[in-house]
């Protein structure tokens, strides 16, 4: 096996901001969304949006998982490069290991989040069809 080097774990900070970037985008616009939806209740309750907002709760959730697996695995990144720096390469190989699992578990539960705002919206467009007929 190749020797960790600090370039290795240095390459992932780019990903992995691009990556926080975009969760924090999906929560931002989620948050409005709740804001939104959070209105419209108050002034006229239903069934389908008490759904939306249970379904918005659990995409909530999921995102801020996936945001805690990311900063885990920047973290990790970072405890790696300097177990490098001070010569421990053996724990840095496994600290980096951890972190890219990290990464791994968080983009998994992406997919999940990203397969609920599909389901939701899958939802949404079947009623507006509905409405056209």
């Amino acid at each position: 096996m190749e020797e960790l080097t600090l370039t290795t774990p240095s390459l992932l900070f780019s990903a992995v901001s691009l990556i926080m970037l975009a969760y924090t985008n999906r929560f931002i616009s989620y948050a409005q969304l709740v804001r939104n939806l959070a209105q419209d209740y108050e002034r006229e309750p239903s069934d389908e949006l008490k759904a939306q907002i249970s379904n918005l709760r659990k995409r909530l959730y999921l995102i801020r998982l996936m945001q805690v697996l990311g900063i885990v695995s920047l973290f990790l990144c970072v405890v790696t490069m300097f177990m490098v720096y001070i010569g421990m390469h053996t724990i840095a190989v496994y600290i980096f290991g951890l972190g890219m699992f990290s990464l791994i578990s968080s983009l998994g539960v992406s997919i999940q989040e990203i397969t609920i705002s599909v389901k939701a919206l899958e939802i949404r467009l079947n009623k507006i069809e509905r409405k056209g007929k």
